[in-house]
């Protein structure tokens, strides 16, 4: 029997600093294929190539995933500045609307770092371009030297509401989390509940109220070692638990 089909959004890159390329971790494959049971299938997130009708008829489910550039801050209604850093506009044309697509139609969909900010923005949120510049708060990017293992080390713990969905996943209210990135949550999106915080306040953790579908989303990222890290394992059985549902309905 076939799995089934996990959409992950793929980056624009350069190779070589000239040659255009989409690509995705691998982790995030290993994760979608190992742990939550589904086929990944990278998806050039680009309105050139695809179409969110297109995407919603080939894909079970969505893996919106983390990425250097950001989202822009046009489509929250700021103006751009050097503190917004890199963007990818071909990137957001497309999950934006796929987003919301998803949410209306209940169509399971997993969020991560970009990802989870990407949700928010969908929904009508907003963010702020440097975590690290606001008072109280912690630097939240990734180590800029060490080994891959230095830069996704457990560094902070994250914090859940009692009974919630996160709880319900990882059978605790406090976790540890790696943290790679520079922006997060200003103002929640509509129907987007902050269910996670970090030490300093920081929003880690996000679902959908009222969604017909799985629509948790999480500013870390728990693809780096997601067989066999207590938090990320649930998070990604879950996931594919509801991508199956969705398959056979």
């Amino acid at each position: 029997m076939s799995r089934p089909i996990v959409g992950i959004i793929g980056n624009h890159y350069l190779l070589n600093d000239e040659y255009p390329a989409h690509a995705g971790g691998t982790m995030n494959s290993l994760a979608v294929s190992e742990v939550a049971g589904c086929m990944p299938l990278l998806i050039p997130a680009d309105p050139r190539f695809v179409t969110v009708g297109e995407l919603l008829e080939t894909c079970d489910g969505f893996l919106f995933t983390g990425g250097r550039p950001n989202v822009h801050p046009e489509e929250y209604g700021e103006a751009e500045t050097a503190a917004h850093g890199a963007f990818d506009r071909a990137r957001d044309a497309i999950t934006l609307p796929l987003i919301r697509a998803l949410v209306d139609r209940g169509q399971p969909f997993l969020g991560i770092c970009r990802g989870f900010q990407e949700v928010n923005v969908a929904m009508g949120g907003t963010l702020y371009p440097e975590i690290r510049e606001l008072p109280g708060r912690m630097n939240h990017r990734m180590p800029p030297d060490g080994t891959l293992e230095e830069k996704f080390a457990l560094r902070h713990t994250v914090t859940v509401s009692e009974g919630g969905p996160f709880h319900n996943l990882f059978g605790a209210t406090k976790v540890m989390t790696n943290t790679l990135h520079g922006q997060g949550i200003k103002t929640a999106g509509s129907r987007v509940v902050i269910d996670g915080h970090a030490e300093d306040g920081t929003p880690e953790a996000t679902y959908i109220r009222d969604a017909k579908g799985f629509s948790l989303s999480v500013q870390w990222h728990p693809e780096y070692c997601a067989a066999t890290d207590p938090v990320s394992r649930p998070l990604f059985e879950a996931f594919g638990d509801a991508v199956r549902t969705w398959a056979k309905a």
